[in-house]
């Protein structure tokens, strides 16, 4: 028997005896219509890497994918089977479930006729397959938080040293035994590879579910004690209203139509308006978080977020065997993505703050840890190590790494303008000479554009820049350079040899 269809008979067996249904009753009817439910997912991205999240969806989810003029988001469409595997991309922050887009909307000439109008839109909206995949959604995440609960339950009674209330051997064994169980079937749903086969296993859930959900279960997913937010977010200079101002007009038209409770806190549904110049977007979102606190558990003063670390990662294109190097690595960032997603490369981490690399470690062991209870097996390890050294001076042999992928000092809460002035050419000139001559490339992210650009200018028959990618970090306007080594072998220089700069 093949994995894939041991993984559906273990799934079926478990849909059948199982008591909390992983899949919530949607109220429309049968399964067969669930299935081929199609809606529009709109994801926020990091800006300046939209093409990068396209590509990742064409590729991943063999969707279309369109880029929204208003920056940092797209939109794809997909069947509601693949909704598990959206919440796999890598590139992306939050993710919402588009309602209904309005294309070169007409707004009134007073405020007054506008507000008037977005209370009149909320009746009119096709709301009714959008919530049916926000309750699909919502009911999987509910699925993932439990299994997790009860994994690190179950990892605390292994090493548990007879305190306690003591249990049967063997039912302790079967329920560890079940919980491995339940996550490979997780796993196993998650992969494409299977797609097919598990999106039928949906349908027939759905189907089953509703003859069995209980009296809490409907309660729980009653419209009429739902509690949400309305979230405006507006670009545009020609509007006569306020963000504020159409969010609460909006949502008391939604509170109208649907006789939820509007809450701005504790809420079970987020409405989202975007409205960028003369389009609008009504969407339901479908993350409570932004997608890119997946790795990171020990924070430095400028973490980079994950998203951010793969889009950079992904512009490098990292192939098989590839040694993947971040020589100023502060809390791990890129490295820790790159493992994840690129497992047949080799990735370092280094940094010359001790704290740094401990930090690095940190998050290291704490992925390796969550990897352990998702599989609920003894992990094998992650492709990356961390080390401390010095950027000016790296332990590593001439032209023997081919990748270099960094988040270099802005000069801001690290370092300063004026150290930048002696640190980036002495960076730049250290990472020629590991970087293999003719294939290798370096992706560096920076602020301080001014002293890049000049530092650059002195390594023309070293480094040659192939792209740049206008991004924002946290308010800031930042650039992502990619540059390619020139075939050009590096030449020692006795006089810089001898005299290293105070950085390094």
């Amino acid at each position: 028997m093949s994995d894939v269809q041991e993984a559906t008979n273990q799934l079926l067996d478990v849909n059948l005896h199982e008591n909390q249904r992983s899949l919530q009753v949607m109220e429309s009817g049968p399964g067969s219509e669930s299935e081929n439910l199609q809606v529009t997912i709109g994801a926020t991205v990091p800006t300046g890497f939209e093409q990068t999240a396209a590509d990742e969806v064409r590729e991943k989810l063999r969707s279309s994918c369109k880029i929204s003029k208003d920056r940092g988001k797209i939109y794809f469409d997909i069947s509601v089977e693949s909704l598990a595997q959206v919440h796999c991309l890598r590139s992306v922050d939050n993710l919402f479930v588009v309602v209904q887009e309005l294309k070169d909307y007409q707004f009134k000439e007073t405020k007054e006729e506008v507000l008037k109008d977005f209370e009149e839109l909320a009746g009119k909206l096709p709301w009714s397959d959008p919530l049916k995949v926000w309750k699909i959604n919502t009911s999987f995440k509910k699925k993932k938080t439990k299994r997790k609960k009860i994994n690190e339950n179950s990892s605390k009674e292994k090493i548990d040293n007879g305190q306690g209330d003591k249990r049967d051997k063997k039912d302790v064994k079967r329920e560890l035994s079940d919980n491995a169980l339940e996550s490979h079937i997780l796993d196993y749903y998650e992969n494409p590879a299977i797609k097919e086969e598990i999106s039928t296993l949906v349908s027939d859930d759905l189907a089953s579910c509703k003859d069995e959900t209980d009296e809490s279960s409907r309660e729980e997913t009653d419209p009429e004690v739902l509690k949400f937010r309305v979230t405006c977010n507006r670009a545009g200079e020609k509007h006569c209203f306020s963000s504020n101002e159409a969010a609460r007009d909006f949502g008391g038209a939604v509170q109208d139509y649907f006789k939820w409770k509007a809450d701005m806190t504790n809420f079970d549904v987020e409405v989202l308006l975007n409205i960028h110049d003369n389009e609008i977007v009504v969407g339901i979102a479908l993350t409570e978080e932004s997608l890119h606190r997946r790795n990171i558990t020990h924070f430095g003063p400028t973490t980079l977020r994950s998203t951010l670390a793969y889009g950079m990662l992904r512009l490098c294109a990292p192939q098989p065997t590839d040694i993947i190097v971040d020589p100023m690595c502060g809390t791990g960032a890129i490295p820790i993505e790159g493992a994840t997603e690129w497992t047949n490369c080799y990735h370092i981490a280094g940094d010359n703050n001790p704290l740094a690399v401990n930090r690095t470690a940190n998050n290291i062991s704490s992925l390796l840890t969550k990897n352990q209870i998702k599989e609920g097996k003894l992990s094998w390890g992650l492709p990356i190590d961390a080390v401390q050294w010095d950027v000016c001076n790296l332990p590593l042999r001439t032209g023997s790494v081919d990748i270099i992928v960094t988040d270099m000092p802005f000069g801001k809460r690290m370092g300063s303008k004026k150290r930048n002035w002696n640190l980036y050419p002495a960076c730049l000139r250290e990472m020629s000479r590991v970087c293999r001559p003719g294939t290798g490339r370096a992706v560096l992210l920076t602020q301080d554009k001014k002293c890049f650009t000049k530092a650059l200018s002195g390594m023309g028959h070293l480094w040659r820049k192939v792209h740049t990618v206008w991004v924002n970090i946290g308010g800031l306007h930042a650039a992502v350079y990619l540059l390619k080594r020139t075939p050009q072998a590096f030449v020692h220089s006795s006089e810089q040899d001898g005299e290293r700069t105070p950085w390094c």
